[in-house]
């Protein structure tokens, strides 16, 4: 059986036709129909993007006027999503909107109108991250007491006061309590008669019934509690519950609540007509002793944001609801318009991070300047093709002007060979000293990198360099028989054979490098280390090209 994502290629060219035809040969019977059914609805395989950067790469592209990083990002599979011609529709569209919309007025009184919209905004944003680290604190939950006052904000309910009854699911963290409504929205079927006409305001005015008052029991989510208030209120849970219960059956839905449930609901209304503005609320500092910086920060900002709110000229303007309205409007659409305009920007890149810490190590290292041109060390680590960097760093360094040809292919054997080997090998002194050259060299770009914001590790950096075929290189190149090198170590044959023909692209490339550098007898070495393996069965033809 075919896996699924093999099945939907046979069936038709994914994305371009609309059905597919596919016979299957029962030669042997017919297949069992829930292998079948996995093989043709399954999921297919979920493609991912192997497109990676690297330093090459953006040396390269550097180098040549017409080209940018970005624009090679934008292309790869990673960013295969990014619907551009829609969003760019989308983007007219709204542009078209924006320009229809009536101006504002921004004259006299409402001359701070568009400042005032910022405040509110920046105001409400303050005030619910607040509420956030409130209730995901230890003590906030512990205010959340039977008998607690809170003021609630859900899709029934705008700033109505509520008791707690009880807390319940500790998992998911929902509390049951007596909210006050207005007498015919029990069940929360319309709007909130003080719901806000802007949902971008912030307003802390209680909700206070317009005709009789009544009431609801429900469950809410930590979300709806928008504040907890310095109040609590004596309740019996058991008997609201109970009565609230009974009267939702239909022959007990008439009769009148109980005592408890009155009292309780008497308390709100009373609470919420003296305090028509808001009621007073416990203090994330002060009353439950949050010191976090965020919780600091966020409730002296607070503070701030609230005392310049009766500064501003506009709430008295006779037209100040009718032009808020206006730019709650226009600001919608305005941040619809950003929003799509960052998507199809370079900015919004997935790898675009990644490509500044890059660029940002190829600046420390002297690769290239501040202003993006490739330097001599840039030019050269072009011609490198993996572990530019330290291939780089090495050769201006001269660490590789002490060692003999063989010295030199055995050294840079860890840019090639990958595996943890079990045997120790053994090696001359020089070679000792070179690999602690290599591995200080490394630990000193794995620090860089992370300075720079790179996620990787300077150990981590350093760890994929490994000299278990150290010996082995050093040996073949100095004409030892195949055989008796593969006496040296456990690591297999094959790769073995394979690590010595990539060493040789290696050689090739330092080689390249020492040229343009300038390094004559670096570049001889390379090439004698190069001629020195290439030779017997490592590099005899395979026998499928003839």
């Amino acid at each position: 059986m075919v896996p699924p994502g093999e099945y939907i290629q046979m069936a038709g060219r994914r994305g371009l036709d609309a059905t597919g035809t596919v016979i299957i040969l029962c030669k042997s019977g017919v297949h069992d129909m829930g292998d079948l059914h996995v093989m043709m609805l399954g999921k297919p395989t979920v493609l991912q993007s192997q497109f990676r950067l690297t330093y090459t790469m953006i040396l390269n592209l550097l180098r040549v006027e017409a080209l940018r990083v970005t624009d090679m990002m934008m292309r790869s599979f990673s960013e295969s999503h990014r619907d551009t011609q829609a969003h760019e529709q989308q983007i007219g569209q709204l542009k078209q909107t924006l320009s229809s919309l009536p101006l504002l007025d921004m004259e006299g009184q409402l001359s701070d109108l568009l400042p005032y919209y910022y405040t509110v905004t920046e105001l409400r944003i303050t005030a619910e991250a607040l509420q956030c680290e409130v209730l995901g604190s230890v003590n906030g939950l512990k205010a959340l007491s039977v008998g607690r006052v809170v003021v609630v904000n859900n899709k029934q309910h705008f700033n109505a006061l509520g008791v707690l009854q009880v807390s319940s699911d500790s998992v998911n963290r929902t509390f049951t309590a007596l909210i006050i409504c207005e007498k015919g929205n029990e069940e929360g079927g319309g709007d909130s008669p003080n719901a806000s006409a802007f949902p971008q305001l912030y307003n802390t005015a209680l909700f206070i019934p317009e005709g009789p008052c009544s009431h609801t029991v429900q469950k809410l989510k930590l979300q709806d509690v928008s504040a907890i208030t310095v109040k609590t209120l004596k309740v019996i849970p058991d008997q609201i519950i109970d009565n609230y219960n009974k009267r939702q059956q239909p022959r007990f839905r008439l009769d009148p609540p109980g005592q408890a449930i009155s009292t309780a609901s008497q308390e709100l209304l009373r609470l919420a007509e003296a305090n028509p503005g808001g009621v007073v609320t416990l203090d994330a500092v002060n009353d439950l002793q949050l010191k976090s910086v965020d919780v600091v920060e966020g409730t002296m900002r607070l503070h701030v944001l609230q005392d310049s709110l009766k500064d501003f000229n506009c709430i008295h303007s006779p037209t100040f609801s009718e032009q808020f309205l206006r730019v709650q409007e226009r600001m919608g659409v305005q941040q619809e318009l950003d929003k799509l305009l960052f998507l199809i920007s370079d900015q919004s890149l997935s790898l675009l991070p990644e490509y500044h810490q890059r660029i940002k190590a190829l600046q420390s290292l002297q690769y290239v300047d501040n202003s993006g041109a490739v330097q001599l060390k840039g030019r050269v680590a072009c011609q490198i093709r993996s572990h530019e960097l330290l291939l780089t760093e090495l050769l201006f360094e001269n660490d590789l002007s002490p060692l003999a040809p063989e010295e030199s292919a055995a050294l840079l054997s860890c840019l090639v060979f990958q595996q943890k080997t079990q045997v120790e090998p053994h090696i001359t002194n020089t070679l000792q000293e070179g690999i602690e050259r290599v591995l200080a060299v490394a630990q000193r770009i794995g620090e860089l990198q992370r300075d720079c914001g790179i996620t990787q590790t300077a150990e981590e950096f350093v760890a994929q360099f490994k000299f278990g075929l150290i010996e082995v290189v050093y040996c073949w190149a100095r004409g030892m028989p195949f055989a008796e090198i593969a006496q040296l170590t456990d690591v297999q044959e094959g790769t073995v054979v394979r690590c010595i023909q990539r060493l040789d692209e290696v050689l090739k490339e330092v080689r390249q490098a020492a040229r343009i550098v300038g390094d004559s007898v670096l570049g001889s070495k390379m090439e004698k280390a190069s001629l020195a393996i290439r030779r017997d069965i490592v590099f005899t033809a395979s026998l499928y090209t003839h």
